[in-house]
């Protein structure tokens, strides 16, 4: 056990260096300059000596390493710096657009739960009827269709025509209707498909064939049996894709001006904010790791068989 504490230990020390010193090398050499950025807010007219000086004050003039080094001595301590723009706290105005942005990704996966499991359950039942049809056709024409075309749709429809739902903004739950029914119907297509052939592949299993002999009710066999076994493939795909979720929920709250990290971390890139952006950057990417080590571990829970190798293994 201490050997694999220890292995997790020095993979998260690992992982955590890799994405600090990318994430800092690749917002650095980006193209435009924040003192300029910076200088420009309140429109003023300066001079060279003005830009040179402000340089100097943040320490752009620095080598690349030792700025890095200097950050790192700061993330350490839990210390992101401040915004350029604004002057607040990184980690103030992360935790300020962070609720917003959990909103939107738990609707948004709400929906996709609510139309990928009974649409690809019912694919998979009532294979080649015409709801198979009708879940392949979803399936082929959510993965054509991009998110934020579906959301101007949604807005004009909803919003412009019938005056139904808020477009703009995050006011309460009718805010946030729109903005998950896009996100959620735009990732939901490929986990009807997967579903649909998870659970082909499970009810042509003999241990399916043996729930029948036994006189289980299909019901019981679906559920219990075919459902369990047609989920390691889905969840894993979800823990592969979660990176395309989030790049999901930053168009998305672009699109429908929803005040969460996605739609700051926009502005910061605008306005070339690097505290802000590097801040974003490693926060997903934290988020990111974690929810793949609780994809991992409920994967091998799910997944009999894998128990069973380490067993083997072990002994």
């Amino acid at each position: 056990m201490l050997r694999i504490l220890l292995g997790k230990f020095f993979q998260v020390l690992f992982f955590m260096l890799f994405i600090t010193f990318v994430s800092f090398l690749f917002v650095r050499l980006a193209p435009g300059d924040p003192i300029l950025t910076i200088l420009n807010v309140d429109e003023l007219s300066v001079s060279q000596e003005q830009v040179e000086s402000l340089r100097e004050e943040m320490g752009f003039n620095k080598p690349l390493l030792v700025q890095y080094g200097l950050w790192l001595l700061n993330f350490i301590q839990l210390d992101f710096g401040q915004s350029y723009v604004t002057g607040q706290p990184v980690m103030e105005m992360i935790l300020m657009g962070l609720p917003a942005t959990l909103e939107l990704t738990v609707g948004s996966l709400i929906v996709m739960l609510l139309v990928s499991i009974p649409l690809g359950s019912l694919s998979a039942l009532y294979r080649n009827s015409w709801i198979d049809h009708l879940g392949r056709l979803f399936s082929i024409v959510g993965a054509a269709i991009p998110s934020f075309w579906l959301g101007l749709i949604f807005i004009d429809l909803f919003g412009v025509r019938f005056n139904w739902l808020p477009t703009m903004g995050r006011d309460g739950i009718a805010s946030l209707v729109l903005p998950s029914i896009t996100l959620g119907l735009a990732i939901s297509s490929v986990y009807v498909r997967l579903l649909r052939s998870s659970l082909l592949d499970a009810l042509s299993q003999e241990f399916i064939l043996a729930a029948r002999a036994r006189g289980l009710s299909e019901p019981r066999i679906f559920l219990v049996h075919a459902f369990r076994y047609s989920l390691p493939p889905v969840i894993t795909v979800f823990g592969v894709s979660l990176g395309s979720l989030i790049g999901g929920v930053v168009v998305i709250e672009v699109l429908f001006a929803y005040p969460g990290i996605g739609k700051l971390v926009v502005d910061a890139i605008r306005q070339r904010d690097y505290p802000l952006i590097q801040g974003y950057i490693l926060i997903m990417a934290v988020i990111v790791f974690l929810v793949n080590s609780c994809v991992d571990l409920t994967y091998r829970y799910l997944n009999p068989e894998l128990k069973l190798k380490e067993r083997e293994t072990s002994g």
